[in-house]
């Protein structure tokens, strides 16, 4: 059996996460754990446009719609970029920039 990968956070992404309400944070926590096992999400999508193979977790709650952005392409864990609630049906651009500046962290990280 594959070891779990590590989870990285980046930036305030696991603050950002614990302010999730109860039921979405448990969800997130879930969804994750499939993730550091290699397996996929139950509802994502690719959201490239922040980094290459950078995914996002929907998760869709009666509290709302919540985000959680990651990178699991790399070898020796999953990077946690950016956790939020969405208030619009796109993402913003703030979220979005929040989410890229963070990938070129880890990226720089990796480079180390």
């Amino acid at each position: 059996m594959e070891l779990e990968k590590e989870i990285r956070w980046i930036g305030s992404s696991y603050d950002d996460l614990l302010s999730f309400p109860d039921e979405p944070r448990r969800q997130a926590g879930f969804q994750l754990a499939k993730v550091q096992a290699g397996l996929d999400p139950d509802n994502w999508k690719p959201f490239d446009i922040v980094g290459a193979g950078t995914r996002e977790i929907r998760i869709s709650e009666q509290e709302g719609a919540f985000r959680v952005m990651y990178v699991a392409k790399f070898v020796e864990a999953v990077y946690v970029l950016h956790c939020f609630q969405k208030k619009t049906q796109a993402t913003s651009r703030h979220d979005r920039e929040i989410a890229e500046a963070r990938y070129r962290a880890a990226a720089n990280v990796r480079k180390v």
